[in-house]
């Protein structure tokens, strides 16, 4: 589809021509990736199928065949006034001319007269021909610009959230996206991984609400965290960062909202006094003065709704929160820091023993406003080669199939641990939609990290997990990074 040719260009723009070929097709892959989700049906915007395209020949072909073989015993003259119309939902203006055209000729020329037509019904058919042409231009128009719309809108929505490279650093990367609203590649889930100087650094998370309403938040936090992987030492920095930054974002919400609610008394002339009392509650200050009080009062001079509309404010203020995993890996890939603000667990694959969930000392969710009272820590854990990280949104953990029952993800994923890095996301997607039986309603994020370990043995002291009989959690160390 022109779109996706035009976001693979942007993802392959600025190579030299043997790496490009190799990073368009990966860009393609993680563009259709992402856009089996988007794809529309033809009443919805998509090319028209091929069919649609050979039905006026086939019938054209079909009713004058058929008209010359009944001869005059059956007028079926009129059913080819019809095909000018159904030509016009498939072509443009230029070939529905031509059949409006071969339409005419064969009801009107004496020599091929098909039918018998009357002068009124070649006048119908005329009106209908030309409307038809002017249908075509019309819908050909509106095609340009809705593909020129959704180009615009899918790059910006690539740049917010750009396809997952294969590879970060030492580290393999595989992922998967799906939006919970049709039509859209971004919704409230949302990764990151970056090079840092203190390593890759990985984000998994999923902002309050999905759809197209929680793209700004998404946006938000992954420039915050963007900038925090190249300013920030530690991963319980980089989630103050990320929750200061959503703090600032509703408040500023709950600023603007509060000014274009306000109503300024009907009737009356403010001075420029009162005037600058009223820009400055948009700001959050009360107005105060003779005019503060009776533009807000009521018939007992206190203020009206004022419990209200603190109540509202506050309201606004703690809906804009998100949760979210952050995951640092080591520069010899050795270990894996891992802290938690509310997200669902990351699964630990590799050695041939089932996943199982790194629970990482719980942290609250980014947005509260709670960082100071909420301390978040972080966890270490020693990695072994061939070990593997799936982190997740809660689209995947919270899926229930007919019966109610949630989706068992360490059962199911252990069921797909031999799968290739690049194939386990897809696996893992198929499986999770056969489980529900296709009714998925939220949005759905899979990462899958494959690090690059110094030997096949591991790191020097690194004995794997405490005995061979189960997933036992890893020796490492937990500790806060406050």
């Amino acid at each position: 589809m022109p779109w996706s040719a035009r976001s693979v260009r942007h993802a392959v723009a600025g190579t030299e021509p043997g790496e490009r070929a190799l990073r368009a097709a990966r860009a393609a892959r993680a563009v259709l990736r992402r856009q089996d989700r988007v794809e529309t049906s033809w009443l919805r915007g998509a090319p028209p199928p091929r069919l649609m395209r050979r039905l006026p020949v086939i019938l054209l072909i079909a009713i004058t065949v058929f008209q010359i073989i009944v001869s005059r015993r059956v007028d079926l003259g009129f059913l080819i006034g019809a095909i000018p119309p159904l030509a016009a939902l498939s072509y443009g203006p230029l070939g529905t001319g031509v059949f409006s055209v071969i339409v005419l000729i064969l009801l009107w020329v004496p020599a091929v007269r098909l039918g018998q037509p009357g002068n009124t019904d070649l006048l119908t058919v005329i009106f209908v021909a030309l409307l038809s042409v002017v249908i075509a231009w019309v819908r050909a128009r509106r095609d340009a610009q809705l593909v020129t719309v959704r180009t615009v809108a899918e790059a910006a929505q690539f740049a917010v959230l750009p396809p997952l490279p294969p590879r970060v650093g030492p580290v393999h990367c595989a992922g998967l996206y799906r939006a919970a609203q049709h039509g859209t590649l971004v919704g409230g889930d949302l990764f990151d991984v970056r090079q840092g100087p203190y390593g890759v650094r990985a984000l998994v998370g999923d902002v309050q609400g999905h759809g197209l309403a929680a793209v700004g938040t998404v946006a938000a936090l992954l420039g915050a965290f963007r900038e925090a992987v190249l300013d920030q030492e530690d991963l319980t920095g980089i989630a103050r960062q990320l929750d200061r930054r959503l703090v600032v974002d509703a408040e500023a919400a709950v600023r603007a909202d509060h000014a274009e609610r306000m109503e300024y008394p009907s009737g009356a002339t403010l001075s420029g006094a009162e005037q600058g009392e009223w820009a400055g509650a948009a700001d959050g200050q009360k107005p105060s003065g003779e005019f503060g009080r009776s533009g807000r009062s009521g018939a007992s001079g206190e203020p009206e709704h004022s419990e209200h509309s603190e109540h509202s404010e506050h309201s606004e203020y703690s809906e804009l929160f998100a949760t979210a995993v952050l995951l640092e890996f080591s520069s010899d890939t050795t270990e894996v820091r891992i802290v938690s603000c509310g997200h669902p667990p990351p699964l630990l694959l590799g050695g041939g023993r089932p996943p199982y969930e790194l629970v990482a000392p719980p942290g609250s969710p980014l947005g509260l406003g709670i960082d100071g009272l909420s301390r978040r820590e972080a966890m270490t854990v020693r990695l072994r080669p061939g070990d593997r990280v799936l982190a997740m949104t809660d689209g995947v953990t919270e899926t229930r199939d007919a019966e109610g029952v949630f989706y068992p993800v360490i059962e199911r994923v252990g069921r797909l641990a031999h799968k290739s890095t690049s194939a386990l996301t897809d696996a893992v997607w198929r499986d999770l939609v056969a489980y529900a039986d296709g009714d998925i309603t939220d949005d759905v994020a899979l990462l899958v990290f494959a690090p690059e370990l110094p030997g096949p043995e591991g790191p020097e002291g690194d004995e794997g997990p405490e005995g061979d009989d189960g997933p036992g959690p890893r020796r490492g160390s937990r500790r806060g990074e406050d």
